[in-house]
């Protein structure tokens, strides 16, 4: 029987892998794997086969309604008429609610990725006895085990 699990990298791993050693896994019936962490930034505008769901349009739109309406209403009292003040409006919305998305998305949300940090994870695959995968189970759910599963070799 195979019990894998995945972990974040830390003390919490080194323990389960202690633990296990305890109670009676041999080093060799214990594989851990690190996984590598994205190392390529994610794409500002998505395409027609790939959307990680941030979008750059919403906000603008929203800006670019609120400044229609005040450019049209304006636009009753000014030379060019309310349709044109109506355009320009909607247009200088739309571009300050991109930008400001844009801001957001490269500069605050990439700063609070930089300060949490990312954890890298581990896969940790443990070859046992049926009559053991219930402890092995149990010890890795102890040490705070992100996922587990058990596969019958």
């Amino acid at each position: 029987m195979q019990v894998m699990s995945t972990f974040e990298h830390s003390v919490r791993l080194e323990l389960a892998i202690s633990a296990l050693e305890i109670n009676g896994i041999q080093k060799q019936n214990i594989f851990a794997v690190p996984l590598n962490n994205r190392t390529v930034d994610r794409r500002l505008l998505d395409t027609l086969h790939h959307s990680d769901g941030v979008s750059l349009f919403s906000t603008g739109a929203a800006i670019a309604t609120a400044f229609a309406v005040i450019g049209a209403s304006i636009g009753f009292s000014l030379q060019w008429g309310p349709i044109y003040w109506g355009l320009i409006g909607a247009t200088s919305g739309f571009l300050l609610g991109f930008l400001i998305d844009l801001f957001i998305t490269r500069v605050v949300k990439k700063r609070s990725r930089l300060l949490k940090g990312k954890n890298p994870q581990v896969i940790l695959i443990v070859e046992c006895d049926n009559k053991q995968a219930d402890s092995v189970e149990d010890i890795l759910w102890h040490y705070l085990a992100l996922g587990v599963a058990r596969v019958e070799t």
